[in-house]
């Protein structure tokens, strides 16, 4: 939807953006110093996006590993936010519940629409659009990059998730004080500005 974004009104809004201390993994409830290690092997840590997992591409999501998980980790929960999207909260592109610590990581495009979650306690919840899923990243023309954060939290046996499809707001409820290590993984992505079209004379033709 941002994508329809007018090129001169991204640019307007380009310094109004959410922030990093807005991520949920900057949140004090969430906040632990035990660091876990979260990598993929589609893209580096701060480097771009491919495509391929942009509105721009097909739309998948990107695969995802994990290691270094603490010792009494039951479960882990994955949230990804736009740190830069022109939102007052950043937008939420991705919310998964109940992952299995042993699984090592997430397949390309395993963030799909669920119903109310498998048989093994994994449910995926409602992103910012309000659907199931991975909303694929499509800031708007000229707002400059946007840094998606992959935040997974390991979490002990005492978070418990009421109901299924969990927001972002039923996520951090149900992780506070649970949290016993985070890991952050940060892929971006921009949409190129307009090419120059030169300049105009006083007749109101190109020169």
């Amino acid at each position: 939807m941002l994508e329809n974004m007018p090129h001169w009104l991204g640019q307007a809004l380009s310094n109004w953006r959410a922030g990093a201390d807005a991520l949920a993994i900057a949140r004090p409830e969430l906040t632990v110093a035990t660091r876990l290690t979260l990598d993929s092997p589609a893209f580096a840590d701060g480097a771009r996006l491919p495509v391929r997992f942009t509105d721009d591409g097909e739309g998948v999501s990107p695969p995802l590993l994990w290691r270094d998980l603490p010792v009494g980790a039951a479960s882990l929960a994955l949230l990804v936010e736009d740190a830069d999207s022109p939102t007052p909260q950043p937008l939420v592109h991705a919310v998964v519940w109940g992952l299995s610590p042993d699984d090592g990581g997430l397949a390309e495009g395993a963030i799909v629409d669920d119903g109310e979650g498998d048989a093994e306690g994994r449910d995926v919840g409602r992103n910012s659009y309000r659907r199931q899923g991975w909303l694929p990243p499509d800031p708007p023309t000229g707002h400059g990059e946007h840094r998606y954060a992959f935040q997974l939290f390991a979490l002990d046996g005492g978070a418990v998730l009421e109901g299924h499809d969990p927001g972002r707001t039923a996520l951090i409820a149900a992780m506070a004080g649970h949290v016993l290590a985070a890991g952050l993984l940060v892929g971006t992505y921009s949409r190129e500005a307009l090419a120059p079209i030169g300049a105009v004379g006083p007749s109101g033709a190109l020169a």
